[in-house]
């Protein structure tokens, strides 16, 4: 059943969304990189991804952080790498797709580059970790993504399956808040890793 998005509290998710946005988007690239560059020292080192072979990740776009700097060193490039794709039949959810660096890219309907449509999706929940990209978190996991829902709906049949994947967000540290609205629609992850060493949540 389609997520549907209503709440009291969309005024102050807009506002946060907007700001934290914008101040990701004035980071400049050397500070992009340097911020890379240190959340991939804490991914290495992140319990939930010590042993994970399968890995979904995600494209950087509006600033977000890149994790993709993890997965240029030797020991992280025989895990098998997924990135996530609009579903085509419009079921404002996501598929994910096997992908290596040299891949073909295709932009989707919001300019973010995406592997081609393979023949067959790979189901998520096969999947061993998910690096997620958020504009806002808080220390219990709740988060507050772009505002379309993809990953909530994509993410939301993971209950009904006898196992899922760890599920990390990944984030600037700036973008953390004490508390953060939570809407009834919300997947909670499992931590949150940023370019600093205090990573938030926890792994069940």
């Amino acid at each position: 059943m389609p997520i549907q998005r209503h709440s009291q509290h969309h005024p102050q998710r807009r506002l946060l969304r907007q700001q934290m946005r914008q101040r990701r988007r004035a980071l400049t690239p050397g500070a992009q990189r340097q911020a890379a560059r240190q959340l991939a020292r804490q991914l290495a080192t992140h319990p939930a991804l010590r042993y994970a072979q399968r890995i979904a990740r995600y494209l950087p776009a509006d600033g977000e952080i890149d994790p993709g700097t993890l997965f240029q060193h030797l020991q992280w490039r025989h895990r098998a790498a997924f990135l996530p794709i609009l579903d085509p039949l419009g079921r404002g959810s996501l598929l994910f797709a096997h992908w290596r660096p040299g891949m073909r890219l295709v932009p989707n309907r919001y300019r973010i580059d995406e592997p081609a449509m393979p023949r067959r999706a790979t189901p998520v929940w096969t999947l061993d970790v998910i690096l997620l990209p958020l504009v806002a978190f808080d220390d219990v996991g709740n988060r507050l993504g772009m505002g379309g829902g993809f990953y909530d709906r994509t993410l939301a049949s993971l209950a009904r399956r006898p196992r899922r994947p760890a599920l990390l967000g990944v984030a600037h540290h700036f973008q953390r808040v004490t508390q953060l609205d939570t809407a009834e629609w919300d997947v909670p992850l499992d931590a949150v890793i940023t370019d600093k060493p205090a990573a938030t949540g926890r792994i069940s």
